[in-house]
């Protein structure tokens, strides 16, 4: 049995694989770990088939095939997620993926993703890196700016 590169304890067979060969997958957070493990084995068309039309013009297969192959992937750290579910529209996964660059310097790129669910299929839209801790423990208002990072009111968007 292969593990799953993305660090999950599972089977790759299990995983992350049923997700890229069938380019879709059934969660805000499979599709998170299926796109590291695409980095992971330089599946750069699967990657930009997964990011949202609307900003997929914003990244090359090229220049995504690249990035894949230059740097070497040890492992991913899954810190939260909120929505994204199957039954959701939209998903937030914030994670942390570690890797060794070109040069043999550890590295560690943190993101806060959004993702959207259209037609029945999630896609990866932005996100924010090294993003400020969220406190959980405040109640968003109605009316207070989404947690998200949408730019709406809670109520119109994850609310």
């Amino acid at each position: 049995m292969t593990l799953c590169p993305c660090s999950s304890s599972k089977a790759f067979s299990d995983c992350c694989e049923p997700n890229i060969l069938n380019r879709s997958a059934p969660t805000a957070l499979a599709l998170m770990r299926s796109r590291y493990t695409a980095c992971t084995l330089v599946k750069a068309e699967y990657l930009h088939t997964t990011t949202h039309p609307k900003t997929r013009p914003d990244h090359k297969v090229s220049e995504i095939e690249a990035w894949a192959k230059e740097n070497s992937w040890n492992r991913l750290e899954i810190i939260s997620t909120e929505h994204g579910n199957r039954n959701d529209q939209r998903g937030i996964v914030e994670f942390k993926a570690f890797f060794t660059n070109s040069k043999g310097q550890a590295q560690v790129h943190h993101e806060r993703s959004t993702f959207l669910k259209e037609d029945g299929q999630w896609f990866y839209v932005d996100g924010k890196f090294d993003p400020k801790p969220t406190d959980l423990s405040k109640k968003t208002s109605r009316n207070d700016p989404c947690p998200c990072g949408s730019g709406k009111k809670y109520k119109r968007c994850c609310g």
